[in-house]
């Protein structure tokens, strides 16, 4: 998978202008390194709408200090949500009205962009002719617990979205990332914007497969040098942080949520265990599965920019996913629906919105 940082810089005279709508909901630890870090882009044409979605903390304070005699940033503060839409979907729905760009980034408030991403991104998207750019950040992790965690997601995110045949208009494989949708205004509107995903928690992914079934032109592209993230300081945090998306992730079905259980178990954690229940050439047989899956671990670690070594840790990931989403799916039924950032989204109005 091509690599953001080995797009070639483009003539800035060719760049069409750009609108990064950011959505902030009590971000005042990271919201202003993510904004100086856009400010700072070696982009001829851009503005930045800044969605400040109902903080209770200094983020508003933060984002007005910020406006002050910088023309190229804009702020907006929503004080209430309209029923029947998630806090952060609304947001980026109103920070699009707002914009005025040709192309439109919606990206998340602890985002870290190097200098020349936004260049990058859009020269590609203006080459290749697309309509959809998604690039996975570069995520860097606290510590080794938080860091295996984070590679063996990669690896599972990567065999259900399938980023290598999202560019082939016969495959129904599509994409998105919160961190980095790049998005042509012109289709995102013909598409109703976050209307038709207002109530979906994975609403990046949501919004790729509006963009892949309307027959649009979508790619993926990793991130790494170029587009940063700082992940859950501690797995308690990643359980807490995964659990508004796991459940929809599964389209809301226990029965799903239980296929893929079985198949996680059979595929990916019995090989580990059954080199050491099993002997003979069966044992021989387990114990090559296992080096084959350290090895596309380790392999997808290196190219994300992590270390590979973290790939040896993979059962005991594989083990903690599951767990994160069987918390999510339970917490989900139990109080019927999810809580997330203040705010109760009930499980019918969730499942309703199907996409």
């Amino acid at each position: 998978m091509q690599q953001l940082a080995d797009v070639p810089l483009p003539d800035g005279r060719t760049l069409p202008r750009m609108s990064v709508i950011v959505t902030a909901l009590n971000e005042e630890r990271s919201i202003e390194q993510a904004l100086r870090s856009l400010l700072a882009q070696q982009y001829p044409d851009f503005e930045v709408v800044v969605v400040n979605d109902r903080s209770t903390d200094a983020t508003g304070a933060i984002l007005d200090r910020m406006a002050m005699g910088e023309p190229r940033l804009r702020v907006v503060h929503n004080r209430e949500l309209p029923a029947g839409w998630l806090g952060k979907n609304h947001a980026m729905q109103r920070g699009a009205q707002m914009a005025t760009g040709e192309w439109l980034l919606f990206t998340d408030a602890d985002v870290i962009f190097a200098p020349t991403a936004l260049a990058r991104a859009a020269g590609y998207t203006v080459r290749e002719n697309l309509d959809h750019l998604a690039v996975a950040p570069e995520i860097t992790a606290p510590g080794p617990l938080v860091g295996m965690f984070v590679s063996t997601f990669s690896i599972f995110f990567s065999v259900y979205a399938r980023p290598w045949k999202v560019h082939d208009p016969r495959s129904r494989a599509h994409i998105g990332i919160g961190a980095f949708n790049l998005v042509r205004a012109e289709a995102y509107q013909r598409l109703g914007g976050h209307a038709p995903i207002r109530m979906r928690p994975d609403d990046d992914m949501k919004l790729g497969k509006l963009i892949k079934q309307a027959g649009l032109r979508q790619r993926f592209l990793v991130g790494r040098e170029m587009v940063r993230v700082e992940w859950y300081p501690s797995l308690g945090e990643v359980a807490r942080g995964l659990e508004k998306n796991s459940f929809a992730g599964m389209e809301y079905s226990v029965a799903r949520l239980v296929a893929a259980t079985f198949a996680l178990l059979a595929f990916n954690l019995w090989p580990f265990v059954a080199v050491f229940a099993t002997a003979g050439v069966t044992r021989i047989v387990y114990a090559a599965t296992v080096l084959l899956i350290l090895a596309v671990c380790g392999a997808g670690v290196r190219e994300g920019g992590g270390k590979p070594w973290y790939a040896l840790g993979f059962p005991f990931a594989a083990s903690f996913f599951l767990y994160v989403i069987w918390r999510s799916t339970l917490k989900a039924l139990r109080n019927d629906g999810i809580d997330w950032r203040g705010t109760h989204y009930p499980l019918a109005q969730l499942k309703a919105n199907r996409v």
